[in-house]
């Protein structure tokens, strides 16, 4: 196993390098460019300045120069021969970079094969510090609402199966149909309308009281503003794990080692979860993978809902502030999760059925 995810993990690397390509090339080519976006609302700005503004942050350089100062940096763009502080050669940016006559000194940015992203144009504060500092807040959300989806949905799927045809099934089935067909925006403000407006028994948004001062509690201390937030990104997955259960289970029951465990009169409950629920897994591997390291990803619109702190919710404010480096970096770490993902779902079948090697 260990030399089969070795040699995934280098299968993954020019997927990565794809994805960066052409992550960068949609971001390149949206209408405008970060300076117009910044200086728009700011009459003072001149042309001569906001193209002085466009030459330094290279927006206006070609777009494999800029792909490969975003990927590598640009500090080893300049080379200064002689040590005094000033560049004198130049390989692939112009040494006058801002037009006033003077070279420009070596670069300082690092690129993100080395874990720069750059800094944010909304608030000048370095891209990683943001990410990191919200990763947590997703990761809580994230884990809470992929544990009560497989408490909930897989349990439920089983039933379902053992007791195909009956009330708990078509009751199940038809909760499925409406939760997948409901839109999380609506349920999202239908739960806050309720709960929080009307019944005013739990919070409206938020990760904790906004007067605290030093952080949020621990998480025992916050689960009133955890619980909705938690609920509304749970329930499509729940549907999602109950029904491919119930279809996984109703395939397994009929084989013939689950009859001869009826037959030799094991509990049904034994044979139902300690035979046939975890062969009835496997497909379930497929979502359970990219499900655990999606969580990275955040939930753009239950974080926006909720005002949840997240990586989702920087994200989508990053996009309407058209802030391109966090949006690179949050695209960037996405993609990331989403290959360990899969590969965590290869591996995840091999621990659900021995019957499967990868040597």
């Amino acid at each position: 196993m260990v030399k089969y995810t070795i040699r995934r993990l280098l299968q993954a690397i020019p997927t990565f390098f794809g994805i960066t390509i052409l992550s960068f090339l949609l971001m390149a080519n949206v209408s405008g460019n970060p300076v117009s976006a910044l200086t728009a609302g700011n009459p003072r700005i001149t042309p001569q300045q906001r193209a002085r503004l466009e030459a330094i942050s290279g927006v206006n350089d070609p777009w494999p120069v800029q792909y490969v100062r975003w990927l590598l940096g640009d500090d080893w763009l300049r080379f200064d021969s002689d040590g005094d502080g000033i560049a004198d050669t130049a390989y692939l940016v112009p040494l006058d970079a801002d037009g006033d006559g003077e070279p420009e000194p070596p670069g300082t940015d690092y690129g993100i094969l080395r874990g720069d992203f750059g800094d944010s144009f909304a608030q000048r504060t370095p891209v990683l510090q943001m990410v990191t500092e919200r990763i947590a807040a997703t990761m809580e959300l994230g884990i809470a609402s992929l544990a009560l989806a497989l408490v909930i949905g897989v349990p439920t799927g089983i039933l379902a199966a053992v007791r195909r045809g009956g009330a708990f099934d078509n009751i199940t089935r038809v909760l499925a149909v409406l939760f997948n067909a409901v839109p999380v925006f609506w349920l999202g403000l239908i739960l806050i309308l309720v709960f929080g407006s009307w019944l005013g028994v739990l919070p409206m948004g938020g990760r904790c009281p906004p007067v605290l001062t030093g952080g949020c509690p621990p998480i025992y201390g916050r689960l009133d503003y955890l619980l909705l937030p938690t609920l509304v990104l749970a329930v499509g997955e729940i549907a999602l794990y109950s029904r491919y259960m119930r279809a996984s289970t109703l395939e397994i029951i009929s084989q013939d080692y689950v009859r001869t465990a009826q037959a030799k009169g094991l509990p049904q409950q034994v044979v139902w979860f300690n035979h046939a629920a975890r062969n009835a897994l496997i497909p379930l591997a497929t979502f359970l993978g990219p499900a655990i390291t999606g969580l990275l990803g955040g939930a753009a619109i239950t974080e926006k809902i909720f005002s949840w702190p997240g990586l989702g919710r920087l994200a989508v404010d990053s996009v309407t502030s058209l802030d391109y480096p966090v949006v690179m970096a949050v695209v960037i770490m996405t993609a990331i999760a989403t290959i360990l993902g899969y590969i965590l779902s290869d591996l995840l079948y091999a621990l659900i059925d021995p019957r499967i090697r990868f040597s």
